[in-house]
């Protein structure tokens, strides 16, 4: 079990490692739009919506690694004071109650809606933008797995691993 983990973690280090290159192209596309719109009086509704799509993409892909390297966002009025077997006993209620039952019902209910997508090959967002929404919906699904299989692969660790006293 303990290689499934490892092998998930792989997978979204690879995704984050690839989604860094996206991020330094998204800068590099929105400094070119504002270059274009306030020094050349040119604008391209295509190339605002792809800065939409890569910045959905980073979060959207990236929130597995996130995950991975424990830098979701925590309540941590309880959590930083706890002993580590508490901490263990906090993660586990958190994965297992609320983060994997509702990435499970956040993928039922939009995949309707990305399928639809699919079916009819969505278009635009705005007139003269990107003819790929259905993409964009994608990413819906695939972050759900990519948080999910972390998930899981942090669930393996925690019931695997010993736990260290406070």
């Amino acid at each position: 079990m303990l290689e499934i983990a490892k092998a998930i973690d792989r997978l979204n280090g690879t995704v984050a490692r690839g989604l860094r290159w996206l991020a330094l192209i998204l800068v590099l596309v929105q400094f070119l739009i504002v270059i274009g719109r306030y020094v050349f009086g040119i604008n391209s509704i295509a190339a605002q919506e792809s800065v939409l799509y890569m910045h959905a993409t980073l979060f959207m892909l990236g929130a597995g690694y996130t995950l991975l390297v424990d830098k979701h966002v925590r309540v941590d009025v309880f959590y930083a004071k706890a002993s580590a077997v508490m901490q263990r006993r906090i993660d586990l209620f958190g994965h297992i109650f609320l983060l994997i039952p509702s990435m499970c019902a956040l993928l039922y209910w939009s995949w309707p809606s990305v399928r639809n997508s699919w079916k009819i090959l969505e278009g635009p967002i705005s007139v003269g933008g990107i003819e790929a929404v259905f993409l964009l919906k994608t990413l819906i699904p695939a972050f759900c797995i990519l948080i999910l299989l972390q998930s899981l692969s942090i669930l393996v660790r925690l019931f695997t691993e010993p736990a260290e006293s406070a």
